[in-house]
């Protein structure tokens, strides 16, 4: 079959026909997954509205309280919905699914300010956990299986570009959040982030198109056989039936628990062990959220040279090491040692996600990744309850037996340990990973 043209013309439906355009054209489309992911990746700053949100509810319980229901029920859902939502962004095409999301995500950041004004917790829980996490996990999954048919000569480098933007996005909102709250209050800066996420994923949404069938980049050809990349393409309910689904799910539950883990505490963890102040623990979070956008795109890109399976092994040696080294830095209180390893899990966890859809995409083929991606977060959804879990639950444990002004610096060791021994089953799980048989 003659490759079609590498660029095409939108129309109404976010879809595409032949005809030609500039071949630049195509470098476009990251720019509307940027947009979308920047705003929904604001989610992973959520802990700098941890304590202020506390404030106002002091006397719900730990297991309902907003800081703690909000987050972990937004990435459950954004799991979830990514999950049962796959096949219906395959059908209707990038765009419509942005801005479904652009509508669930902003609305419900409103919802979870207005909740916050009336001290209202359910409201809280409502709008901020399950109408924004159906945001989140729309708008995760529609720009990645585009990215991966428009740029089928780099893979890594184009799922990294999308997801970099998720990274980015809590970069930015820790900054932002700090600085509106203090302006504003918490529930007035809620609902104006919920309106600007809402205009700029919008924005971002009508740049989105997939390209047309068959096509392919100009001076593309099919790559020698690599027994690690699908001849052909399965379907969504093929995937999911095979082992090589569940061992890439378990290895993206581990690299996220270990990850989600330390970000669902981190100020709070910072200003426990180094007594920052909520002020300098935020920036950290920022920085935390930049390296961990910086790692989307490096370690995805550079998985396109180094093979998908052996970046996961890189993952996982790297990080089960500074998870056991971690604890013994903040009791002799080297800060810049301890920062700098923070900086480096980042950037493999949100690598991590940015490598996943590409080594769907060489395992299973690129035709239904979307879909495939989209079961495959399931993982997040479990990780999201896992990691906070395991950190939270073992923490608490250890500074309720701490005696009245006793230093809190081991009070994350053993959380940490868990977390460290789950990275080694991780690797393990990595070197079990088999190409799908073909037919022939």
């Amino acid at each position: 079959m003659t490759p079609l043209p590498e660029t095409a013309r939108p129309d109404v439906n976010g879809s595409a026909d032949a005809s030609t355009r500039d071949s630049s054209n195509r470098w476009l489309i990251p720019l509307g997954a940027i947009l979308v992911h920047i705003c929904i990746g604001s989610v992973y700053a959520w802990s700098t509205f941890n304590r202020p949100i506390q404030a106002l509810f002091p006397n719900e319980p730990w297991w309902f309280s907003p800081p703690y229901t909000t987050f972990t029920t937004a990435l459950v859902l954004l799991g979830l919905s990514a999950a049962f939502g796959g096949p219906w962004v395959e059908r209707r095409g990038p765009r419509v699914a942005a801005t479904a999301a652009a509508l669930f995500f902003g609305t419900g950041l409103v919802i979870g300010g207005i909740g916050i004004a009336l001290r209202q917790s359910l409201l809280v829980f409502l709008g901020m956990g399950l109408v924004g996490g159906i945001g989140c996990g729309l708008g995760y999954i529609s720009p990645v299986s585009t990215l991966v048919k428009w740029f089928k000569d780099r893979r890594g480098m184009a799922t990294g570009m999308a997801i970099m933007g998720f990274g980015g996005g809590a970069f930015l909102a820790g900054y932002l959040n700090v600085y509106f709250m203090g302006r504003f209050g918490v529930a007035r800066t809620m609902m104006l982030l919920g309106v600007s996420y809402m205009i700029i994923m919008l924005i971002g949404s009508r740049i989105l198109r997939s390209p047309p069938p068959g096509w392919n980049p100009v001076g593309w050809t099919e790559p020698a056989k690599n027994k690690m990349i699908a001849v052909r393409s399965v379907t969504r309910n093929q995937a999911v039936r095979t082992m090589q689904f569940a061992l890439l799910w378990g290895i993206l539950f581990i690299n996220i628990t270990a990850g989600i883990g330390i970000l669902a505490q981190a100020s709070p963890m910072m200003q426990d062990l180094f007594q920052k102040t909520p002020a300098e623990a935020a920036a950290v979070v920022s920085l935390i959220s930049l390296f961990n956008a910086g790692g989307r795109f490096l370690w995805a890109s550079g998985s396109d040279y180094l093979g998908r399976r052996n970046t996961y092994t890189i993952f996982f040696l790297a990080q089960f090491v500074l998870f056991l080294l971690i604890p013994g830095l903040a009791a002799r209180a080297e800060w810049l040692a301890f920062e700098s390893s923070l900086l480096v899990v980042f950037t493999m966890y949100g690598g991590g996600f940015a490598t996943i859809p590409a080594f769907l995409a060489d395992i299973f083929g690129p035709d239904n990744v979307g879909a495939i991606h989209g079961a495959l977060l399931t993982a997040w959804s479990a990780a999201a309850v896992t990691g906070p879990v395991i950190i939270t639950e073992l923490s608490g444990r250890a500074r309720a037996a701490l005696a009245p002004g006793a230093s809190k610096v081991h009070i994350y060791d053993s959380p940490l340990q868990v977390l460290a021994a789950l990275l080694a089953v991780g690797f393990v799980l990595t070197l079990l990973v088999r190409p799908l048989k073909q037919p022939e």
